[in-house]
């Protein structure tokens, strides 16, 4: 299995200078599997003084899932939910037929100095599921397997691999993998499932000899098992799945297989019918530019 291709991201402020890379989507790859959208945030050292609170705002049709290395964040949504989350624990929130959520700074590190470091993913729910009763489910970091191989440790965050089963539960097959290679260190990856990617948190590695630098993703070629080798030692994550069943539009934080079921969530949200969180008065507005866009992601 080697690379297809490279993709390095951009970099994008959310806001008050919170900067993340953003690899997914891609003008050369929209999705590898259900995944549709990879945003990779720190290691950033947030300050008593800097606020990066994302203030409440909807969803429509997709799943985020949301991963910490270092750091914490508080999750409240529009079904009551309230979740600190920390470093290991999968959090996967279900969006369906619509949610409303805010991820802020914990109350007791607001004035303190602190890293945060994670991943902020959303997976596209198959069209069957668009209009899902939305859900919030915490999986914390003591539940996610970890299978030992000599010189890899390899968390099962989603679906099955190396003979572990994550207790995540997916809406299609889904793949995400955490792996951690010792210096020296190498894996066999097999095709595990029909689309894979992986991507550099830490270090620098090999795949088939094909250099992959830090925070680049590589797309595989599923045909035949990858070797991955790291001189120095690196962390990188794997994902993938099966194919989107159709082609999605995706538009600000919504994403369906019908271009009108974009318009009606821009309506809804504008006229503040798509629920709130409890006790918070904020929320991010509907951007200024109406863009739908005229081609499906496939």
């Amino acid at each position: 299995m080697t690379l297809s291709l490279q993709l390095a991201g951009h970099e994008k402020d959310l806001g008050g200078g919170f900067v993340v890379r953003r690899v997914l989507p891609a003008a050369r790859q929209r999705s590898v599997g259900p995944f549709i959208f990879f945003d990779h945030f720190g290691p950033v050292t947030e300050r008593p003084e800097a606020n990066h609170d994302v203030r409440p705002h909807p969803h429509i049709g997709l799943a985020t899932v949301t991963y910490l290395f270092e750091g914490a964040m508080m999750h409240r949504d529009s079904l009551g939910s309230e979740q600190r989350i920390e470093p290991g624990a999968i959090n996967w929130m279900t969006s369906g037929r619509g949610i409303v959520h805010s991820e802020r700074k914990p109350d007791d590190l607001r004035g303190k100095s602190f890293v945060n470091h994670g991943l902020q993913l959303w997976t596209a729910l198959p069209v069957e599921y668009e209009e899902i009763e939305p859900s919030f489910t915490h999986t914390p970091a003591a539940d996610i397997p970890e299978v030992e191989l000599a010189t890899a440790r390899i968390r099962v965050m989603v679906g099955e691999a190396f003979g572990a089963v994550s207790p995540v539960k997916a809406f299609s097959r889904t793949l995400y993998l955490d792996v951690a290679l010792a210096a020296g260190g190498r894996l066999e990856l097999p095709p595990l499932v029909p689309e894979m990617a992986i991507y550099v948190v830490e270090g620098e590695v090999a795949v088939d000899g094909q250099a992959l630098p830090l925070r680049a993703m590589g797309v595989l070629d599923t045909a035949a098992p990858a070797h991955i080798e790291s001189a120095q030692g690196a962390r990188f994550v794997v994902i993938g799945g099966d194919p989107l069943d159709a082609p999605r539009h995706m538009w600000w934080n919504f994403v369906s297989s019908r271009k009108e079921r974009i318009v009606q969530a821009s309506e809804d949200w504008e006229a503040q019918r798509m629920g709130a969180v409890a006790g918070d008065a904020e929320f991010i507005p509907l951007p200024p530019v109406r863009f739908i866009p005229p081609e499906p992601m496939s």
